[in-house]
């Protein structure tokens, strides 16, 4: 598969035209897990056409309104896996709430009842037959990216599109796509609680 892999510096730039696409499958990556210490430092975006846009942020002041306009735009669907964790960070650093979000995690835990494997490596390899490696993961991409760094950046977001279709024809035909609607509904609130340092759930005994 040809994938056409663009990096951008700081933002998404002003010839890049994206706000007529119906949806985005959207990723990010980040210098670790702790969103009150470690960094945001890309932001990954695909049309679903093989295509992705990188855009690696200016670290200093996270000036990118064009990024940010998107991202806020409640026209575009949002496709994510594990959109807590990428609407943290984006909200941490690029001080906006992403708008009409789904995200292909949940999906999986709602349809996929018949597994316990969730990964985005699970869902690529049932839904597309493709094996993808999450070899470098933990890399650093806070620096210059390598060829390596682009492609797997670029994994994270071009089978999004498929695997969210996939999924939601399952939760239509177990009738549990009112359920997973119910359920992603809540993302804001959870993203407010992590935030707030309430990162466990807080529904348990």
């Amino acid at each position: 598969m040809q994938i056409d892999i663009k990096l951008h510096k700081n933002d998404l730039p002003d010839e890049i035209k994206l706000d007529d696409k119906k949806s985005l499958a959207i990723d990010s990556e980040f210098s670790g897990l702790n969103v009150n210490r470690d960094k945001l430092y890309l932001v990954q975006i695909s049309t679903g056409i093989n295509d992705a846009h990188i855009i690696q942020l200016n670290r200093e002041n996270y000036d990118a309104p064009n990024l940010k306009r998107l991202l806020s735009n409640n026209n575009i669907e949002k496709i994510f896996h594990f959109a807590r964790a990428d609407m943290t960070f984006i909200k941490q650093y690029l001080n906006i709430n992403v708008q009409n979000v789904n995200c292909t995690k949940i999906m999986s835990k709602l349809a996929r009842s018949y597994s316990d494997r969730h990964g985005l490596k699970d869902l690529v390899k049932e839904f597309l037959g493709i094996e993808i490696s999450k070899q470098l993961q933990s890399s650093d991409f806070g620096g210059t990216l390598n060829e390596k760094q682009l492609k797997y950046c670029a994994g994270d977001v071009i089978y999004l599109h498929k695997i969210y279709s996939s999924l939601k024809e399952i939760l239509i035909r177990e009738k549990r796509y009112e359920l997973y609607k119910q359920a992603i509904s809540f993302i804001d609130t959870r993203v407010d609680l992590d935030l707030a340092l309430f990162t466990d759930d807080i529904w348990s005994h």
